[in-house]
């Protein structure tokens, strides 16, 4: 499936690589930043990866306020609250540190200060943003989300722990700081969550119906470059050849669903992460991928094919066999790194099924995935994901 003609852009200045963040200084100066909101969360803080930052920003002149209350699925609330603050201190850029909540929270926080007509609640939806947020900058800490890269901020609705996102071109960071020492603290069963966000990311992305010639090689990369190094960063946390690799797969599997979007499975994982559930997204995307993979095979043969043999897997006898062992790989991956391999085993109950898939059915990723689907298809994926054989 790729597609001949296409627009491809990636306007968020890219700065990677060990020790980059002290160009988190020079980077803010040059786009007019005197004072800075700083969204983390509370983990962050106490990694100690901000007692650096303050040293930077100080050494550059920039003021900056700290706020980190970012909760993991943040709260549309805890948004309001933070463009309060940003507004209050009259902070003129948004830096956003850590995994996907931080950076989707410094988004949101961003956009708010501009746009102060009803409530966060109202843009909800795509292209419903009117002003230019403040300038962002992002500092990503996990190597999955690729948050850094997209024009989306997902959120929850603090009225009924719905997963809600808000998407435009203005949301885009204006630049990504990506320095792999940052990922290090990491703990390992969180490198394997955002490790198979990241992977589905790319797998996705790959597969989709209007995938193009780059977003396929980009995504191809990010497979080979994630089966190559998330045991690897998964046992041994410290290790940087590793590390680097799997920020830079997390971002090539940015790069590209930022312009194809998704599939079933990050349609699944929305609700997965919602209500009473709240799985973590990463965890939501690993025990439903081998499973959505199996119902879309027949929509993209071809594709799944590469995938098998991007993760290192010998070619089958015919395309069917070898689309089936990137399948194969993708179970002894999760296996290997330690997630649970079914909703059974994280206590996701049976009759929770038919209210994911009926949220499931209103995410847009749908339209593009490889193998037209309803909800009743969603509830089969679900069984199979429950029992997890």
């Amino acid at each position: 499936m790729n597609n001949l003609n296409f627009v491809f852009s990636i306007p968020t200045l890219i700065v990677f690589g060990c020790g980059c963040i002290e160009e988190l200084g020079k980077r803010i100066r040059e786009l007019g930043g005197s004072k800075a909101i700083i969204v983390t969360d509370k983990g962050i803080v106490n990694s100690g990866i901000l007692d650096g930052v303050r040293d930077i920003l100080r050494k550059n002149d920039i003021g900056f306020v700290i706020f980190d209350e970012v909760e993991p699925n943040p709260l549309d609330i805890t948004v309001e609250k933070g463009a309060d603050i940003a507004i209050k201190e009259e902070c003129d850029i948004v830096i956003g540190i850590g995994g996907g909540s931080s950076m989707d929270s410094a988004k949101a926080i961003a956009m708010r200060v501009k746009n102060r007509e009803g409530t966060l609640l109202d843009y909800v939806g795509v292209n419903k943003v009117k002003n230019a947020p403040l300038p962002i900058v992002a500092v990503p800490t996990t190597s999955g989300t690729a948050s850094e890269l997209t024009i989306f901020s997902v959120l929850t609705d603090s009225r009924d722990l719905t997963k809600i996102s808000i998407g435009s071109d203005l949301l885009t960071p204006k630049v990504a700081i990506c320095d792999p020492i940052l990922t290090i603290s990491m703990p390992p069963n969180v490198t394997a969550m955002t490790g198979m966000d990241a992977l589905t990311h790319a797998i996705e992305s790959y597969v989709t119906t209007v995938a193009t010639p780059v977003t396929k090689a980009l995504a191809l990369e990010s497979i080979r470059l994630i089966s190559d190094n998330l045991r690897r960063a998964v046992a041994r946390g410290e290790d940087t050849y590793a590390r680097s690799n799997m920020l830079l797969a997390s971002l090539l599997a940015g790069m590209a669903f930022r312009h194809t979007r998704l599939g079933i499975a990050h349609a699944l994982a929305m609700p997965l992460g919602s209500w009473d559930i709240r799985l973590p997204h990463g965890l939501a995307n690993a025990l439903v991928l081998p499973y959505v993979m199996e119902f879309n095979l027949p929509g993209n043969l071809e594709g799944y094919a590469d995938i098998a043999i991007a993760m290192g897997e010998s070619p089958g006898n015919t395309l069917r066999e070898t689309a089936l062992r990137s399948i194969k790989a993708v179970k002894e991956l999760i296996e290997d790194i330690g997630l649970p391999r079914s909703l059974k085993a994280v206590g996701i109950k049976k009759e929770d099924f038919d209210r994911i898939a009926q949220e499931a059915m209103k995410s847009g990723n749908l339209a593009v995935n490889p193998r037209v689907c309803k909800k009743e298809d969603l509830i089969s994926i679900l069984e199979a994901s429950y029992e997890g054989e």
